[in-house]
């Protein structure tokens, strides 16, 4: 058993060309998408970077797990308790746990647990390889040393490899002699200039106005592809091609790997996964280039699956899947044990026999940035807001993203009927999970008790500052009034 694990770092399916994307981003992951399965509607149950690959890893939701914010208490797990094994749960339950545990040899080409302090994300792994740049990397400087790995290591039995690339991450750093391919193609339909006026007008983290989190962007010296700011369709363009570059730069070097490993004679015995941990909001309730949000922009990602032999070839499956469900999928192929506290649920019959086994409804959540829940079902997205990320959202939105999968019509106060479904939905839901919780707390409200998402804690006065530079100081008596803690300090 080969497996070689793709992941992508903010990587959204719309902008792939398998997913329907008119730009020509993705060639080398569209032929393995043409080969294998394609999971058109699949979402991490927790966003951003750290509380999404707690879920892939662990197989449990953040409310679970307690990682569910970039810092404080909710930056580390809970505690396993009394219960708590020699080696802990993860040496043998989590994603790479698993594989080591039946003998399949596991390596990743990561930075993700040293930048996070993330240690738990190395449960399992016989090599890890961290170059030491924290996520600032870039696909270049670390093709070459999975290349080195393959040469010595692809004609083994039983090996899964992890490479995880950054390149569509702000700030978008693909280097400058890769050029543009994109300059002459057309920004996606829905970015007109009365959008982009629109952004000018909105307030919050990675606003248009406050592309570097609450500021402009400072770094444009060393980034010369990413904008400083957002006001124009010139600056909305170097936006959307920065990081379109970003995904075609990563894709180049995917094909590099999966070059090497046919040269090696080993691809077409190889399981490739492409992934991502989260997606990117490009404009999108008012964030540009930032994964702030609990919605069907954040959350979606891409999900392909080529599994030679078992696996079905050129199929779409259009259910609704979390990404933890990866863990027990692959335990139920290899016929591997499930434990229980797993809160995955296994589609192996769409890899096998291209069944659609999704769920009813999803449950998504965010409190790094801001604090969130949302519910994905059907054709909606509803969204319940307990942090706004200094945006001013209201309390609830609700989007048909069949109709609008910009959220750009927000349909909570017409159709109450709908919202109040997809509430019954979410209170299940969370029945559910503090029932089968080991601690009866859910971390959410420590994150909100702490001082609120790591990404807006103690910003509001300096903010307020930036808002009345650049005339939007109509916002701050409501963001006052929102957030009064903020200012007893």
């Amino acid at each position: 058993m080969k497996i070689l694990f793709i992941d992508i770092d903010t990587l959204r399916p719309d902008h792939l060309g398998c997913y329907g994307y008119h730009r020509s981003t993705s060639p080398n992951i569209d032929k393995i998408a043409a080969q294998g399965i394609r999971f058109e509607n699949y979402y991490c149950s927790d966003a951003p970077c750290l509380p999404s690959r707690a879920s892939l890893l662990t197989g449990q939701h953040g409310i679970h797990t307690g990682i569910i914010n970039h810092g404080g208490t909710c930056a580390d797990r809970f505690p396993e308790g009394k219960n708590r094994s020699f080696s802990g749960i993860l040496r043998n339950y989590s994603l790479w746990g698993l594989l080591w545990k039946n003998n399949i040899y596991t390596a990743s080409f990561s930075t993700f647990g040293g930048r996070h302090g993330a240690w738990w994300f190395h449960a399992g792994l016989n090599e890890v390889h961290d170059i030491g740049w924290g996520g600032g990397e870039s696909a270049e400087q670390i093709t070459p040393l999975v290349i080195e790995w393959l040469e010595r290591n692809a004609s083994r039995e039983n090996w899964c490899l992890h490479v995880n690339y950054w390149d569509p991450h702000t700030p978008y750093r693909v280097p400058s002699e890769f050029g543009n391919p994109f300059e002459n193609d057309p920004l996606p339909e829905w970015i007109t200039e009365q959008t982009v006026e629109e952004w000018t007008k909105k307030v919050g983290g990675h606003s248009a106005l406050d592309y570097g989190m609450f500021a402009p962007f400072k770094l444009t010296k060393k980034y010369p592809r990413h904008p400083e700011l957002i006001r124009d369709m010139q600056s909305a363009r170097k936006m959307i091609d920065g990081y379109d570059c970003g995904i075609r730069y990563a894709d180049e070097h995917v094909g590099r790997i999966l070059d090497t490993l046919s040269a090696k004679g080993c691809l077409d015995e190889t399981i490739i996964i492409i992934t991502s941990d989260h997606g990117e909001n490009l404009g999108e309730l008012g964030c540009c280039s930032e994964h702030g949000t609990a919605d069907y922009i954040t959350h979606r990602i891409p999900m392909i699956i080529k599994w030679p032999g078992k696996g079905k070839k050129g199929i779409v499956i259009s259910g609704l899947h979390y990404s933890l469900d990866i863990l027990p999928t692959l335990a139920e192929i290899r016929g591997w044990d499930i434990p229980p506290h797993w809160d995955g649920k296994s589609y192996a019959p769409s890899i096998t026999e291209g069944k659609d086994c999704g769920r009813n409804f999803l449950v998504l959540s965010q409190c790094c940035h801001g604090c969130q829940r949302s519910v994905r079902w059907k054709d909606w997205i509803y969204i319940r807001t307990y942090h706004d990320f200094y945006h001013l959202y209201p309390q609830e939105m609700l989007f048909n993203i069949k109709n609008d999968p910009h959220e750009q019509n927000n349909l909570a106060q017409k159709l109450p009927d709908v919202c109040a479904e997809a509430t019954r939905q979410y209170l299940d839901w969370h029945d559910n999970m503090m029932r089968t919780s080991l601690l009866p707390v859910d971390p959410m409200w420590i994150v909100l008790k702490e001082g609120g998402p790591f990404h807006s804690r103690h910003q509001l006065k300096e903010y307020c500052q930036q808002l009345e530079n650049t005339k939007r100081a109509w916002a701050i008596p409501e963001l006052k009034k929102r957030h009064p803690e903020e200012f007893k300090q």
